[in-house]
């Protein structure tokens, strides 16, 4: 293949939520290559696309970067390969910079470091409409002189928002000259945007009125555990009547399929008692998850979740984290696997090594199913000092148990810690928004499609595995106990209940425990299987209402709430430590406090309520 005819190379850069991955898939589609870069975990993501005239780019999105004064390893990748001094890779042909068009303030910094490289350039605005919603207004031809390079316009959310930047693409894009210019970086952004863009003052006056509240060190707390106060509420209260009606729909289709396999006894029991008994466990779930996402993609949007982080600093200073680890720990609510790889932008190694250590502690929403559970088992439905729902005060209790557990977690490695020193938190905050409904709604349609492949996947694929186990073998001649307890997962759950007895767990949880590994929420449809195998007809609520003891309950979300993480998050903590030895120890510890805490509460509720 002759020179000419290569493609160019074209490397996007640009600071974290700026709009640069949606940029990249809106250029490449269905032609992206994922992998890691040699030798470091750091993810490398490559693409193809042409232009009208035909002309081939190979895009390669380089990691979120906020100064190529690099810090942390997302950093270092990116400035190395700007450079081409990263190993294997070549120098990108031309750089596209994206910068978030509503917080120029900010994004313009990292723009000016990058066009000191002298490499060709070009600097696409991205969420350009929303930056005109706002009032904000940008000459792109006086930012282009000042700054020497082409400026285009782009919404990488919307179909052919690109289009601007591939025309320039089209021509010719020249290496920029780079005068030295010992004028402080802060300096040279306050000059651009004052020749340049046109903020609107009263949206400038809107933010400060409502940072003096949020802000403030005693009522932007009591503001922050309003709302999250307020999430968990809702979780329950809201979710109800859907969650009741997912689980009719599913009762009187399962009864349907079944009535039509009376012929075939053991492909019925597979699918009453195996596949509508375990799947239908955990569907009904969905709504509890959506409406907890509803309101984080909520606070996302609005622009609060950087003030929570900035507003939490000073306690998190306390336990030797700083308030960059919020929003991985933050995600980590979501899954702890996102959680762990946003760590990446943490820049001291030590601090990202303890947050990916405690981001297990976040309750995540695999967990959520099992409190749903047992809350609406023995908390009684009713309100508390005559507004708040009880059962939602106990969920969010739970919630308040893991991220205190994670902080105690963090102060006891900051204990053992050699390196003492503390790091301030300086980030920029950006301006409110009124969240967009469409935005909203692409993220709640998101997160229920990777639930329903987990329920169809995952879950499915375990609940027949679990079937299986618990119907075979057959139990012998004359036995009388239910048929299940000759299986092997009977036989295995009677092995574990000796580890597991002083904890108030009965044998039929210890079987949970082992598929619950592979995802948390698989342990609320192995139970359902497990005791529609033994003979009980009714729903699992009702069976766990019935022969549970409050101390079984509360032993079994004490364990929940330290319990070791999935598998994969395992594999997600090897890939980004590089170590088992971190692996170990972090298994070795969840487990060491899941058991203690879950004994103690056993132990002492039995004392209690004797």
């Amino acid at each position: 293949m002759s020179e000419a005819a290569l493609p160019m190379r074209l490397a996007l850069v640009g600071s974290p939520n700026c709009g640069k991955t949606a940029l990249f898939n809106q250029l490449t589609g269905g032609r992206q290559k994922v992998a890691n870069y040699a030798g470091v975990t750091v993810e490398r993501k490559e693409g193809r696309f042409s232009t009208p005239s035909g002309r081939n780019y190979l895009l390669l999105d380089l990691p979120g970067a906020y100064s190529l004064d690099a810090a942390s390893p997302d950093e270092i990748i990116t400035r190395k390969v700007c450079l081409g001094e990263f190993p294997g890779e070549s120098v990108p042909d031309l750089i596209v910079c994206v910068a978030d068009a509503t917080n120029l303030r900010l994004h313009l910094r990292f723009v000016l470091e990058v066009r000191k490289l002298g490499r060709p350039m070009v600097l696409a605005l991205n969420m350009s409409d929303a930056a005109r919603r706002r009032g904000i207004r940008i000459d792109v031809d006086k930012l282009q002189a000042r700054l020497g390079i082409p400026v285009v316009e782009t919404v990488a959310v919307r179909h052919g928002g690109a289009a601007e930047l591939t025309r320039c693409l089209e021509g010719e894009v020249r290496a920029v000259a780079v005068a030295e210019d010992s004028t402080d970086l802060h300096v040279q952004v306050r000059e651009l945007i004052a020749e340049a863009v046109s903020m609107p003052r009263r949206t400038a006056e809107i933010d400060d009125a409502i940072d003096r509240i949020v802000l403030h060190p005693a009522l932007g707390l009591v503001l922050l555990a309003a709302i999250m106060f307020l999430i968990f509420q809702a979780v329950f209260s809201w979710a109800e009547p859907l969650m009741e009606a997912i689980e009719i729909g599913i009762a009187h289709l399962g009864t349907w399929v079944g009535s039509a396999l009376t012929s075939m006894p053991m492909l019925q029991s597979l699918v009453v008692d195996g596949i509508f008994a375990g799947i239908g466990s955990v569907l009904v779930f969905l709504p509890q998850i959506l409406i907890l996402f509803l309101f984080i993609l909520a606070l996302e949007e609005s622009g609060y979740l950087p003030r929570a982080a900035f507003l939490l600093d000073r306690l998190m200073l306390g336990a030797g984290l700083t308030g960059r680890s919020f929003i991985p720990l933050l995600s980590s609510f979501a899954c702890a696997i996102p959680g762990i790889m946003a760590t990446r932008s943490i820049q001291d190694p030590r601090d990202r090594l303890t947050t990916i250590l405690i981001a297990p502690l976040m309750t995540c929403s695999a967990r959520l199913p099992v409190y749903a559970l047992l809350i609406a088992a023995f908390i009684p439905q009713r309100t508390v000092a005559g507004v708040f729902n009880l059962q939602g005060v106990v969920l969010f209790s739970l919630y308040v148990a893991g991220i205190v557990s994670a902080l105690a977690v963090a102060w006891v490695i900051k204990l053992l810690r050699k390196d003492k020193s503390e790091h301030a938190l300086l980030m920029e905050l950006p301006s409110y928004r009124v969240p967009h409904v469409r935005d909203i709604a692409i993220g709640l349609w998101e997160r229920a499609n990777i639930f329903l492949k987990r329920v169809g996947g995952i879950i499915l694929s375990l609940t027949i595995i679990l079937w299986f186990l618990s119907t075979f073998p057959a139990p012998p001649a004359g036995a009388t106990e239910p048929a299940i307890n000759y299986s092997f997962a009977g036989q295995l759950g009677h092995l574990l209940h000796l580890v597991f007895a002083p904890l108030g767990f009965n044998w039929q949880i210890c079987i949970a425990l082992v598929p619950g590994l592979a995802a948390r929420e698989v342990a609320v449809s192995s139970l359902a299987t497990v005791y529609a195998l033994s003979g009980h007809e009714e729903g699992l609520q009702a069976i766990v209402a019935s022969q549970w003891t409050l101390a079984m309950a509360l032993s079994l979300l004490a364990w929940y709430v330290f319990a070791p993480m999935c598998l994969s998050t395992l594999a997600t903590v090897r890939r980004e430590t590089n170590s088992w030895r971190q692996v170990w120890i972090m298994a070795a510890y969840l487990f060491a406090l899941a058991y203690v805490a879950s004994l103690l509460t056993y132990q002492i509720a039995r004392v209690v309520g004797s």
